[in-house]
């Protein structure tokens, strides 16, 4: 029992042990502990005690027997032939029932003093090459539950993120983890990876072997998230195998989250976060902080460095929404104020700062209502992050943009303020007159004074139930988009965005000519340019109810 104590300033000797590795240090205290109680000196009471304390041991050996039994353990096998968790049950409560029959003193004091050394080991003491009983027992009760936790019983109203985020490096990639950690909102949260290479070509799978430097960045950032990567000859093609085979039964994501494709420069976090300069040297799994910083390369320089091309980019977005999953794009949130994500956050922090909600496709502006499955989505994930306790003091805002002659903005705030009612959702919303917005959008860029515009097409939600089988939606009627009317929506967004914490934009489905992939691309980046943390969303899943 000494021996599993951590070191600390008392106990610190009893770690020594002699050559042959008999802890004599130990045994000293143990004699010692002896004769403080055989100087109580009546033989009654030296009795009582002894006898409590081996009836604590007794019951204690039969609690992880019991413990053993009910975690099913293929290893343990006990050779004892009337064993069962009956008769471990059976033998806690006799002794139990005998020490309180003996001394209910001596029996409340010893059980407090098992339980005091149980958590002192607990929280203090380093990692044990005996094993983790607990683990067990764990194992054993998320696979029951798992196997009761049944998709074909998911309903909207219970309906929560999961999410999956492929992380390239953690490095320039910390800010985000720790964003989408918070806007999980008890759901899901998995980080992916894909390292680049063949298995046929190598020895041994080298995945296994990462596996105990993502978890220690887990740790090291405080998120709640589990770890999956994949060894892979592509990134599209690693990104599809997660999508596919991450998580378990009723806990799959739905959700992917992909920082966004740009010229930025990455910030090496590992370099400004004190989690990674002043923490422990090591873990209690043995990885130290000099191992974890050189298992991460270093962030990019050039835009040479990436390990996918734009057209990939854009391809595993439309893999995604071919696979019905929700889709997040998230661009600058290195900028995001690294006290917002910290866990001594404070709500104070974020007042007088907004959440704003752009629940128009600003790709095509001619999108008859606001009210999608799209625009729902987009509102619910930026009331999910309102709900957390860290974001509680920022205030949501709900952007309408009408023309100066439209008269019908009155019923479409009416409508909108009714559904959020309905939805219990505070938010504040605001009319934006765009007329030298749409003035662009309607004098369209003349052939050769620029790159071609992509053809977007509508979110199948939009259409006619009858044309969203099959890929008939993706050859519907299209809408031309010019740099001018991009750049002229980005200088709204700025203009509105006076201390925005975060934007959530309408992400459009990616076009079904392949050839316009980097076309998309490039209009996205010109719409989000210099706009601070913005999260480009394309929803398909139904997330609100407003039924009972």
């Amino acid at each position: 029992m000494l021996l599993s104590l951590p070191a600390g300033v008392v106990l610190a000797p009893a770690k020594i042990v002699s050559r042959g590795g008999n802890p004599w240090v130990a045994v000293l205290y143990t004699w010692g502990l002896a004769q403080l109680v055989l100087l109580v000196g009546k033989l009654n009471t030296i009795a009582g005690i002894v006898t409590v304390f081996y009836l604590v041991a007794y019951a204690a050996v039969d609690l992880a027997c019991l413990a053993l039994e009910w975690a099913s353990a293929p290893n343990f096998r006990p050779t004892f032939q009337l064993f069962s968790w009956h008769t471990c049950l059976l033998g806690i409560v006799s002794c139990l029932v005998m020490m309180f029959l003996i001394s209910p003193a001596g029996a409340s004091g010893s059980l407090g003093l098992m339980l005091l050394l149980l958590g002192f080991i607990h929280l203090r003491s380093a990692a044990s090459s005996w094993g983790y009983i607990s683990q067990a027992l764990i194992f054993h009760q998320v696979r029951k539950y798992l196997l009761l936790l049944d998709i074909r019983k998911d309903h909207v109203k219970f309906w929560r993120p999961q999410i999956l985020l492929m992380v390239a490096n953690p490095r320039g990639g910390s800010q985000l983890m720790r964003f989408i950690n918070h806007l999980k909102k008890g759901g899901l949260f998995v980080l992916g990876h894909v390292e680049i290479g063949d298995l046929d070509t190598m020895p041994s799978d080298p995945i296994q072997a990462h596996y105990n430097f993502w978890l220690s960045l887990v740790d090291k950032l405080s998120i709640k998230a589990f770890v999956d990567l994949t060894l892979s000859p592509s990134v599209r093609q690693g990104t599809q195998h997660l999508l596919r085979i991450t998580g378990l039964g009723g806990m799959k994501p739905n959700t992917l989250v992909l920082g966004f494709y740009d010229d930025c420069v990455p910030e090496d976090y590992f370099l400004q976060d004190p989690a990674f300069s002043q923490a422990r040297e090591n873990d209690e799994f043995g990885v130290d902080l000099a191992a974890l910083q050189a298992h991460f390369p270093p962030v990019r320089v050039t835009a040479n460095q990436r390990a996918l091309k734009p057209s990939e980019y854009v391809a595993i977005v439309s893999d995604a929404v071919k696979m019905h999953k929700n889709v997040c794009l998230a661009r600058y949130f290195h900028l995001l104020d690294k006290d917002l994500l910290s866990a001594s956050a404070s709500k104070r922090r974020l007042e007088g700062r907004y959440i704003d909600v752009w629940p128009l496709n600003l790709l095509r502006p001619d999108t008859p209502t606001y009210v999608d499955i799209c625009s729902l989505f987009l509102l619910q994930m930026a009331c999910i992050l309102t709900m957390v306790s860290s974001w509680k003091g920022a205030r949501l805002r709900l952007f309408i943009c009408v023309e100066s002659g439209d008269g019908g903005w009155v019923s479409k705030e009416e409508k909108l303020r009714e559904l959020l009612t309905k939805l219990r959702i505070k938010a504040t919303i605001k009319i934006v007159t765009w007329d030298q917005v749409a003035s662009c959008q309607s004098h369209p860029q003349p052939p050769g004074t620029g790159p071609s515009p992509v053809e977007v097409q509508a979110p199948p939600e939009a259409l006619p139930t009858e044309k969203r089988s099959g890929e008939t939606f993706l050859n519907a009627a299209t809408f031309r988009v010019t740099d001018e009317y991009l750049a002229s929506v980005n200088e709204l967004l700025r203009k509105q965005g006076g201390q925005t914490a975060v934007r959530f934009l309408y992400l459009p489905r990616p076009p079904a000519d392949t050839s316009q992939y980097e076309r998309y691309l490039e209009q996205l980046e010109i719409l989000t340019t210099d706009l601070g943390p913005t999260l480009l969303i394309h929803g398909l899943t139904p997330v609100t109810c407003t039924e009972l």
